[in-house]
C-alpha cells in the first residue's frame, strides 16, 4: 500500500514518483489526459514531469558524493600547506615591517605589540607572588636551608634458632649412634712444685769431750 504523503527523505520521494510513473504507464490506455492546475496535461507530459523530479534528486545524490570528496580533498590540502602559508605570512610581516600600506596589499596587518601599563605590571607581580606562596615554591637558597634528618634505629637482634627435631626411629630398630660433637678436653698441666732446697744440718750443741779431761761430777 502506497503512501499519499511521502516523507521528506529523498529516497522516499524518488520511490513515490516512480510509483506514480508506473501507474500512469499501466493505465495509459484508459487515462490519456488529466486537468492539472486549470490546464489539460497528457499522460506523457505528467510522466515527463515526474521523471524530471527523479533525475534531479539523483543528481543531488551524485553531486553530494562529489561534494564530500571535494571537501575532504580541500581539508587535506589545507592541512598539508598550513605551515607553508604561515611561514609566508611571517616573512611578509618581517619584510614590510612598519609599512602598513604594503602589508594591506597582501591582506595583512602590522603586528601589535602590547605594552603593559604600570598597574598591569604590579597586578602581574602580585599574582605571581600569590601563586608561588600557594604552591609553596621556594628559591635555591630556601631549598638549601632545608635539610633532612635520619632517625637512628636499633640493630635487629636475631632470635635463637630452635634445634631441629630428631627423626623418630621405628620400634625395634636400634638407634644409630649419635656422633659426639664435644671436643676432647686436654687436661691442663699441673703446676710443677719447685724442688725443695737442701737443708743444712745445724751444728750440734753437744760439747765434744776434751781428751785427758776428767769428767765433771755434779
Amino acid at each position: 500500500m502506497g503512501n499519499n504523503t511521502p516523507n521528506n527523505n529523498r529516497i522516499d520521494q524518488i520511490t513515490s514518483d516512480q510509483s506514480l510513473i508506473a501507474g500512469f504507464i499501466k493505465h495509459a490506455s484508459g487515462l490519456t489526459s488529466m486537468a492539472i492546475l486549470g490546464a489539460t496535461q497528457t499522460t506523457k507530459d505528467i510522466v515527463a514531469t515526474l521523471q524530471s523530479r527523479i533525475d534531479s534528486a539523483r543528481a543531488v545524490d551524485t553531486t553530494r558524493a562529489a561534494w564530500q570528496v571535494a571537501v575532504q580533498a580541500d581539508r587535506a590540502l589545507r592541512d598539508k600547506t598550513k605551515t607553508f602559508v604561515s611561514v609566508v605570512k611571517q616573512s611578509l610581516l618581517a619584510t614590510f615591517a612598519g609599512q602598513l600600506d604594503a602589508l594591506a596589499d597582501f591582506g595583512l596587518t602590522a603586528r601589535h605589540v602590547h605594552v603593559a601599563t604600570p598597574a598591569e605590571k604590579l597586578a602581574a607581580a602580585a599574582k605571581a607572588k600569590a601563586t608561588r606562596e600557594a604552591r609553596h615554591t621556594m628559591g635555591s637558597k630556601q631549598k638549601a636551608a632545608i635539610k633532612g634528618t635520619v632517625t637512628p634505629t636499633a640493630p635487629a637482634t636475631s632470635s635463637p634458632t630452635a634445634p631441629a627435631p630428631s627423626p623418630v626411629q621405628p620400634v625395634g630398630t636400634p638407634a644409630a649412634p649419635v656422633p659426639s660433637t664435644t671436643q676432647p678436653v686436654t687436661p691442663a698441666a699441673a703446676p710443677i712444685a719447685p724442688a725443695p732446697s737442701p737443708v743444712t744440718p745445724a751444728p750440734s750443741q753437744t760439747a765434744t769431750p776434751i781428751a785427758g779431761a776428767a769428767p765433771r761430777v755434779s
